[in-house]
């Protein structure tokens, strides 16, 4: 019965996504070729929200404008605002990743900022999820099964399920939305850094990974509505106005993240606390590299590994953004790093299978297989999600 009210529900969904954005009061019309993001369509979404007490689930990149935030523009249009969730980074994005976001209140509207990323897995007490009636979501996400957004979102979203709220989210284009890479979650590894059977590289938008948490029961039912984006598709190279989080400051770190942030299950740096994360890595061992860089504490990372230490490595600003594309999630880098140091399973800490999110990618480096005999093994997990998620899609492929 409950999968009945799934599919019914998702018929729902679908229907609410489905159709052009119709021109009326105050919504922006693209011009030929331009990507517009979710919230510019207002005419979708702003007659939900009048008379309601109305959450927002959002960080520094929901920009309704390239001026003017969205809970900015909400309050100058007299939206009755009851609180601000803020998630991993914070409300205005400038805390490191895992530390503690502190409830307070917005300076420019006076709303209470009331934090979802405290460390553990506690979800808003009931008397907060009383005082609102319909929940907006709004973040860039950058498209990686690591990256927090999506699962800050959907924990939300289970909580307004068992609240009867509705949820509305105004969709960006995913960064990395053009291909799919990588193993499927084994979710013996689900974590705060893995919530759903997905590749680390999945291709979806926030709108179409909750329109698919939902269509496959991963998510709690409740009534979802999903703004689209305005000329974009899973073709399109969309490029962030704004950098989504304190350690991915270029567009080129963000397609290097799918492979670099697998450093972080290992003992080597890889560019926390440099003027390039994400687009380096290395360590004091390494040898036969010319290249080198010492991790410093900086606002994005207090404590980067191996902080004041000479690393030596690889710097990877040089390699082209065509060149990031074609390889996907490039495990190369990684055999590379650990042939190099000779430390055996030292090499690894245990955050690494939450990250590369299955046991046998760690074992076959260690076995001595190459980067394309690892690829291969998990070719078979793509091709069957790439089906999987089809009918959730929201954007042409």
């Amino acid at each position: 019965m409950l999968r009945l009210f799934q599919v019914l529900l998702f018929a729902l969904v679908m229907v609410s996504c489905g159709g052009e954005a119709q021109a009326h009061g105050a919504t922006e019309q693209p011009k030929r070729g331009e990507v517009l993001v979710g919230a510019t369509d207002t005419a979708q979404y702003m007659p939900l929200l009048r008379g309601k007490r109305v959450a927002v689930l959002a960080n520094h990149t929901a920009m309704f404008s390239s001026e003017e935030h969205i809970v900015d523009m909400m309050h100058r249009e007299g939206i009755n605002l009851a609180g601000i969730f803020a998630p991993e980074h914070g409300f205005r994005g400038s805390i490191e990743a895992g530390a503690i976001v502190k409830n307070s209140v917005d300076e420019r509207t006076g709303v209470a900022i009331l934090s979802l990323y405290t460390g553990n897995k506690k979800r808003p007490s009931d008397e907060i999820m009383r005082s609102f009636d319909i929940l907006v979501v709004d973040m860039q996400d950058v498209g990686l099964r690591f990256y927090t957004y999506y699962i800050t979102m959907l924990q939300i979203m289970d909580a307004c399920a068992d609240f009867g709220q509705q949820v509305v989210v105004l969709d960006r284009p995913n960064p990395n939305g053009h291909y799919v890479d990588g193993p499927i979650l084994d979710m013996k590894y689900k974590s705060g850094v893995g919530w759903l059977p997905i590749p680390v590289v999945h291709g979806l938008t926030m709108g179409e990974i909750a329109t698919m948490a939902l269509g496959e029961g991963w998510a709690r039912p409740v009534e979802l509505t999903v703004v689209k984006c305005r000329n974009y598709d899973h073709t399109t190279h969309y490029t962030l106005p704004i950098a989504p989080s304190p350690n991915l400051p270029t567009q080129h770190s963000i397609y290097l993240y799918p492979s670099t942030c697998l450093f972080e299950g290992t003992v080597l740096s890889m560019g926390r606390g440099t003027e390039a994360p994400f687009e380096m890595y290395g360590h004091p061992d390494m040898r036969g590299y010319d290249f080198s860089f010492t991790p410093m504490p900086n606002a994005g990372s207090k404590t980067p590994p191996h902080s004041g230490v000479k690393c030596y490595g690889v710097d990877l600003r040089g390699v082209s953004d065509e060149e990031v594309w074609r390889n996907g999630v490039n495990i190369e880098y990684l055999v590379e790093a650990y042939r190099n140091l000779n430390m055996g399973n030292e090499f690894f800490k245990p955050v690494f299978e939450k990250l590369v999110g299955v046991e046998y990618v760690r074992q076959m480096i260690i076995d001595g297989y190459s980067a394309e005999e690892i690829k291969a093994r998990w070719s078979d997990d793509v091709e069957r999600f790439k089906q999987q998620r089809r009918k959730y899609l929201l954007y042409a492929e």
